[in-house]
C-alpha cells in the first residue's frame, strides 16, 4: 500500500479541487445545473478510484 501513496495523494488533491469547483458552480449556476452534475459525476469517479487504490 505504501507504493500507492503518491497516487492516493494526487487523487486526494484532485478530489479536493473538484469539490471546490463543484461548490463554486453550485453558487453560480444553482445546484441542479448541468455544470454541477458534470462535476459531481467526475467527483464520483475520482472517489471510486481513490477507494479502489486504498483497499
Amino acid at each position: 500500500m505504501e507504493n500507492n501513496r503518491p497516487l492516493l495523494d494526487d487523487l486526494s488533491s484532485q478530489i479536493q479541487k473538484l469539490r471546490h469547483l463543484m461548490l463554486l458552480a453550485g453558487t453560480v449556476y444553482g445546484l441542479g445545473s448541468k455544470e454541477v452534475l458534470d462535476y459531481s459525476q467526475e467527483l464520483d469517479e475520482l472517489i471510486i478510484q481513490f477507494q479502489l487504490q486504498n483497499s
